[in-house]
């Protein structure tokens, strides 16, 4: 039997003591260190009371097994401290625990309640090799006082395995590395295990040697947890199982690895900037998000990032939007490990420069926004923004200049750089009353109109406008004195939507 990923490496990491010892440790942190020599148990509700959901190492040398009822339990160790456990919370603190997995390679996630999957394609070699990476984690997890049983193989499925029934550090070989494991290790539920127990079937090897048809049609409606075909497809690499963790990492990254903890990451900061520039310039991107990343060596990370008016890739120019706000980072007892990652990046060429020499001024806007940015804040300036609406006061939006927009909608016809909000009613004689303003009065003074264009019909839009809205019409008069304005006409005489249609003026040319 083989287990083919493709060239994949997973890592799983079982926390078998998860829960136990992340409650001696928030103990520890409130000085209220528990005894070694006296039985501790966790508890959660079951079918018929309380069951033990995980021990200390007193516990389970008195008898204590995880499962069992409390009241069972009490009965040949009546020592037994029971303290109820804390599932929301240990699951929360795995999922940090996974965010701080990255130190080893960007794609990590939780994996059931007491374990972590890896997916380390690639990353190997940073760490000089398999062996010598599986020890780097297993001493980190040890710092952070949690017992761990680690398996690097090609599939999740065999790693998963491994990890729990092939030793405490365990690297695929081959296929006789899983053929003598127990069926269990094949993430089944209870039930379907001990189902293919009694049919004799107790090992992986023995499912695998069966003829599949038999198989097939005993679990051809059972769910994943209850196919052993299916999870044995898995944990071979006949049937993909990707990882999916919360969040994809970024495409680009530049890490720092130190030798010893430290506070603050100023010095190393340019060096990042710089080995990410290179990564952005070498795939033809520049980053429009960074966020700066500091692991620390009690298990927690802290975070900052900035935004950037406009793709860039300069290093100089990215460390100085961190340097103001480093001092926001929270470097516990300190941190061995810094990433910089592009968050959000775009396409960014190669620019020719200008034959009389100098930078191209939308450059330095961009920069001075950043900067601006930096020093008051993102919800201080803001940026015109086309809307996909043909009614004036709609097709104009305010947004933060560090936002990323898409598909950005082209500006409508030519519209004055002044609009009105709202437009004023205004006083319009007519020659004809489908045509244009003779003469109209705004603000108690009479402008007489020259010359004019238009009309420009804008209709009512029918999805977000109430009913009984009246079309309008536009048009661009010029009055003697030279002042050009945009009036429009609201209705139609007996279009059957009120009465009269009255004028607004909208908006004035420069």
């Amino acid at each position: 039997m083989r287990a083919d990923g493709n060239g994949r490496r997973i890592v799983s990491i079982c926390l078998p003591e998860f829960a136990m010892e992340r409650w001696l440790r928030r103990q520890a942190q409130r000085c209220d260190n528990w005894p070694d020599d006296l039985p501790l148990a966790l508890t959660v509700e079951g079918a018929h009371g309380p069951v033990v959901h995980a021990t200390n190492r007193a516990a389970r040398l008195a008898g204590v097994k995880i499962g069992g009822r409390v009241v069972d339990m009490r009965a040949f160790c009546p020592d037994l401290r029971v303290e109820e456990a804390d599932l929301s919370n240990d699951l929360a603190d795995l999922a940090r625990l996974a965010l701080w997995a990255r130190r080893w390679c960007p794609w990590t996630a939780v994996d059931g309640a007491d374990g972590l999957i890896l997916d380390t394609t690639g990353s190997d070699h940073l760490w000089g090799g398999e062996a010598m990476m599986l020890a780097q984690i297993e001493g980190d997890l040890s710092g952070l006082g949690l017992s761990a049983r680690l398996a690097l193989a090609p599939t999740w499925g065999a790693a998963w395995a491994l990890a729990r029934y092939g030793g405490v550090r365990a690297i695929w070989r081959g296929g006789s590395d899983l053929a003598g494991l127990p069926v269990a290790a094949l993430r089944l539920e209870k039930e379907t295990a001990l189902l293919l127990h009694r049919l004799g079937l107790k090992s992986i090897g023995d499912l695998a040697a069966l003829p599949r048809l038999a198989l097939a049609r005993r679990f051809v409606k059972a769910e994943l947890g209850q196919n052993p075909l299916l999870r044995l497809d898995q944990m071979t690499g006949h049937l993909p199982e990707p990882l999916a963790p919360p969040e994809a990492p970024p495409l680009f990254r530049a890490i720092a690895r130190l030798a010893e903890p430290i506070m603050d990451p100023t010095y190393h900061l340019p060096s990042l900037c710089a080995d990410l520039a290179g990564v952005l310039a070498k795939a033809g991107h520049g980053a429009r998000r960074l966020r700066l990343t500091v692991y620390r060596t009690d298990g927690e990370i802290s975070r900052i990032e900035v935004a950037l008016a406009s793709a860039s890739r300069e290093a100089e120019h990215m460390g100085f939007l961190f340097r103001d706000r480093l001092e926001k980072i929270n470097p516990g007892f300190g941190f061995d490990l810094i990433t910089l990652e592009a968050l959000v990046s775009e396409t960014l060429g190669v620019v020719q420069a200008q034959l009389a020499g100098g930078e191209d001024a939308s450059l330095e806007l961009a920069r001075l926004v950043d900067r601006l940015t930096v020093r008051f804040g993102a919800a201080a300036l803001s940026q015109p923004l086309a809307r996909a609406s043909h009614i004036p006061e709609r097709a104009e939006g305010r947004v933060s200049p560090l936002a990323v927009i898409e598909n950005k909608p082209k500006p409508l016809a030519e519209r004055p750089p002044r609009l009105l909000d709202p437009a004023e009613e205004v006083q319009v004689l007519y020659a004809v009353p489908e045509g244009p303003p003779a003469q109209f009065r705004w603000r108690r003074q009479m402008h007489r109109v020259t010359r004019y264009q238009g009309p420009e019909r804008i209709a009512p839009e029918w999805w977000q406008d109430r009913p009984g809205t009246r079309l309008r019409d536009y048009f661009k008069v010029e009055d003697e004195g030279g002042q050009r304005f945009w009036l429009y006409r609201e209705g139609q005489y007996e279009d059957g939507r009120g009465g009269d249609p009255r004028w607004f003026l909208h908006g004035i040319f420069a």
